[in-house]
């Protein structure tokens, strides 16, 4: 296999992201149209309802592939192919075991379904049928998917996602048409759960060519000193888990139980443009993390915080861009593509935008924190994230609706880690003043308020047909964003870098061709 650098491996695994996911994407959408066209709004709410029901069952994961995957930077940049071995061999086992609960706590969770449905959704199928293929391709993943996490760790996450992409796109070229011809929503689940199945199995059998030497029987266990550490930091991401999956995946039940199905499926479609943004953006940190965390296993304090600046930077300008269409364009597509009637008020955009800012903001500190293993700071207080949101999401939920239980998420957020995680990845793994990340983020946060102003100006002029009003309100939102972000900081230390490596990048491609 050919050692290349951090950058090229971040280059690679990028592009494979963006390259991939715009064609997934673009097949998810015409996907999810003809849904839309195929099957009532019922079954929009349950997918969206199971979703995230079983994104609580996977708390059973504990931790752990966050704590094995910032175990294997370090042998992984000293070529330790013996304590590689045993830390796949400690995950393997935890994994085969976490698979089995994982699927003994949903069976658990079939009698609570009724209990948070209360009203009968209109269906053909059985919900106890749908719910365990739902449940079948969540524990399912956990007995092959682990060996995925030593590919990305080795800076190769490119791979992982090019096939991922690979069987997705395959599997919505199949379902597409039998939605079509058949109406039934249980053949789409169906393919949907045989495409998890392959890419597990594919992903598994890969690392075990590219790494053969994970598969030997005789490799030394763990000692106690390093599972002693391990579970440390399983212990925190735990925790971190816990209150981030009550924070961001509990929304749709409370939903379903204070306003029912269909207000899932109706505001799901928002959900999805937004996702479908935080995803791509994703593509970039997932492409960086793994250079990130060799990066900080080697490098000196200057060369971090320098690193920082950028990835900051980046994810200033990506999720303000993200931030200011969602704002302006969502309705607009919302209504081209599933029509008016799925169209809801403004401030439901608003507090997906703000939300969408708030979070995605935390990834440039999320990588260094994980990548520095600082999974022990803030555990605690992740949990009061967790509490503030459930309370609030009663009390403003029955007041405001929808906008009250998502607004509850950006004050549980503001309140606990939006500012503690950047302190504590400052104070210390860089240990550097905070007060520099506060001044920039108030900073960012001035520049995107001024940006929105001049967007807002400009599209309220936008009064033509649906489809003009989207094409023209993007180019705005794009034009203005990118215009007011360049003038700001394209002088700057970390802006001068970013823009030398675009240049680079297109160096190459012109070389190519």
């Amino acid at each position: 296999m050919i050692d290349r650098s951090r950058s090229e491996y971040s280059i690679m695994n990028i592009l494979t992201g963006f390259g991939g996911y715009f064609l997934n994407t673009l097949l998810g959408y015409i996907c999810r149209i003809v849904f839309v066209q195929c099957l009532n709004a019922d079954y929009l709410g349950i997918n969206g309802l199971l979703t995230n029901i079983l994104s609580m069952l996977s708390l059973a994961e504990l931790g752990i592939g966050g704590a094995i995957g910032y175990a294997l930077y370090k042998p992984i940049a000293e070529k330790d192919n013996e304590k590689i071995a045993s830390l796949m061999g400690f995950y393997g086992k935890a994994y085969r075991i976490i698979g089995c609960v994982v699927a003994l706590l949903g069976l658990f969770m079939i009698p609570f379904l009724k209990v948070i449905i209360i009203s009968p959704p209109n269906i053909s199928e059985s919900i106890y049928t749908i719910y365990l293929l739902y449940l079948f391709n969540t524990a399912s993943t956990y007995f092959f998917s682990y060996r995925s996490a030593l590919i990305s760790a080795a800076q190769k996450n490119y791979i992982v996602l090019g096939l991922n992409y690979i069987i997705t796109i395959i599997q919505s070229v199949i379902q597409i048409p039998l939605l079509i011809l058949t109406h039934n929503y249980m053949i789409y689940l169906v393919v949907q759960t045989v495409g998890t199945f392959i890419f597990n199995f594919l992903i598994s059998f890969i690392a075990k060519k590219m790494y053969p030497f994970i598969t030997q029987k005789n490799a030394p266990a763990l000692t106690k000193e390093e599972r002693k550490k391990l579970f440390v930091n399983v212990k925190a991401l735990t925790i971190n888990k816990l209150s981030s999956t009550l924070v961001n995946n509990t929304d749709n039940i409370i939903i379903t139980y204070l306003k029912g199905l269909i207000s899932v499926g109706v505001v799901s479609n928002y959900t999805l443009l937004v996702n479908t943004l935080g995803a791509l953006a994703t593509q970039i940190f997932n492409g960086l993390t793994a250079s990130v965390g060799n990066l900080n296993a080697i490098e000196n304090k200057e060369k971090k915080y320098s690193f920082f600046k950028v990835l900051n930077l980046t994810n200033f300008w990506i999720y303000g861009w993200g931030t200011i269409g969602i704002l302006f364009v969502c309705g607009d597509i919302v209504k081209l593509c599933f029509g008016n009637s799925y169209v809801l008020e403004f401030n439901i955009p608003l507090i997906l935008a703000i939300n969408f800012y708030m979070l995605g903001m935390q990834n440039a500190v999320w990588a260094y924190k994980n990548t520095m293993g600082l999974f022990k700071y803030g555990q605690y207080l992740l949990i009061l994230t967790a509490v503030i949101n459930l309370g609030l999401d009663f009390l403003l939920g029955y007041k405001w609706g929808m906008f009250g239980i998502y607004l509850a998420s950006a004050i549980s957020r503001l309140l606990t880690n939006t500012w503690y995680e950047p302190y504590a990845v400052f104070k210390y793994g860089l240990k550097i003043n905070p007060i520099y990340y506060v001044k920039k983020y108030m900073e960012y946060i001035g520049i995107l308020c001024i940006t929105g102003g001049i967007c807002y100006i400009l599209c309220r002029m936008c009064h033509f047909t649906v489809l003009i009003n989207v094409i023209i309100k993007i180019l705005i939102c794009s034009i203005v964003t990118n215009g007011m972000f360049y003038s700001c900081y394209h002088k700057t230390e970390e802006g001068k870098y970013l823009l030398n490596k675009a240049q680079k990048i297109m160096g190459r491609f012109k070389k190519r061709k």
